[in-house]
């Protein structure tokens, strides 16, 4: 089996992708659990020199936690910079030296939430907050050097059917609901789903494809959070009575003066990568799935 580096592979996304895709490729691990600092250069490059033969590296691993962000905001010594911005760079310079395609994971949150339709590959990121700012630098680490085999994958909001580690929104709406406790939701924000499985498989097809460029992994369709509780409430026979609006505006209001910013819009279109012959499921779609594969709501 082909070789792939990865990092970050032990959380939500990658977990998963390495169950569908073990029998395909070889994964191998870096992270702090196999003993591979990415903020270590030099105990990065030996890493890189044991597996030199990999033709790909996919670098999932991120500072992620938007709140804890914020409160480093500015701080290039920080841990969200370093992982997001100085690991990319050491990252970046070692697929380059060994000429392996590196796909970096990143997100919606590189753009303000102020646009009406959906964002496309092509707009220009405008973040508003630390850790959008930081993935956008990681971006652009990687897009201004003279590399050009690289493949920026945008992800938004991933949920999937099982994952104690780490429980994505989508189960922990799933878990009240069957628990018939009170959720509320905003109403005014709208943000796009996306069923990891999806990502896994469009990650597949770029390395095998050695497809480079920005793609946006996203699902097929985008609701207020208020609204996914109700669709999840009817794919899963729950009680939509326990769902209640709120207003993401009256909660930035309510903040104090400094708080973190919050993306209001952010329908993100995956029309470029379906133009490959890729599927992303409507959050419809992949909560039918999710239930499928478990015995949610049975």
């Amino acid at each position: 089996m082909q070789k792939i580096i990865g990092t970050g592979l032990s959380g939500l996304v990658g977990s998963r992708i390495v169950e569908l895709l073990k029998d395909k490729f070889e994964f191998v691990d870096f992270s702090l659990d196999t003993g591979v600092n990415i903020l270590d250069a030099a105990n990065l490059s030996a890493a890189f020199s044991q597996n030199s033969d990999a033709i790909a590296v996919l670098h999932l691993a991120a500072f992620t936690d938007t709140n804890a962000a914020w409160e480093q905001r500015n701080n290039k010594d920080g841990l969200c910079y370093q992982l997001n911005v100085v690991g990319t760079q050491n990252i970046l310079e070692l697929a380059q030296k060994y000429n392996q395609q590196l796909i970096y994971i990143s997100t919606d949150f590189v753009f303000d939430g102020t646009k009406s339709t959906p964002y496309l590959e092509t707009d220009i990121p405008t973040p508003i907050e630390w850790y959008g700012e930081t993935k956008y630098l990681g971006e652009k680490v990687i897009t201004d050097s003279d590399y050009n085999n690289y493949n920026i994958s945008r992800i938004t909001y991933p949920y999937r059917s099982d994952f104690e580690t780490k429980v994505d929104i989508i189960r922990k709406v799933i878990a009240k609901l069957k628990n018939k406790e009170e959720v509320k939701m905003f109403s005014d924000q709208i943000c796009t789903y996306t069923f990891i499985d999806d990502i896994a498989a469009a990650l597949a097809y770029f390395i095998d494809h050695k497809t480079t460029g920005i793609y946006h992994l996203v699902g097929s369709s985008s609701h207020s959070p208020y609204d996914m509780c109700l669709k999840v409430a009817e794919v899963f026979g729950f009680d939509k009575n326990l769902i209640s609006a709120s207003s993401l505006d009256e909660f930035i209001k309510s903040q104090p003066e400094g708080s973190r910013p919050w993306q209001k819009t952010l329908i993100t279109s995956n029309e470029k990568v379906k133009s490959l012959g890729l599927n992303f499921k409507t959050l419809a779609e992949g909560l039918e799935e999710i239930k499928n594969q478990t015995n949610y709501g049975r």
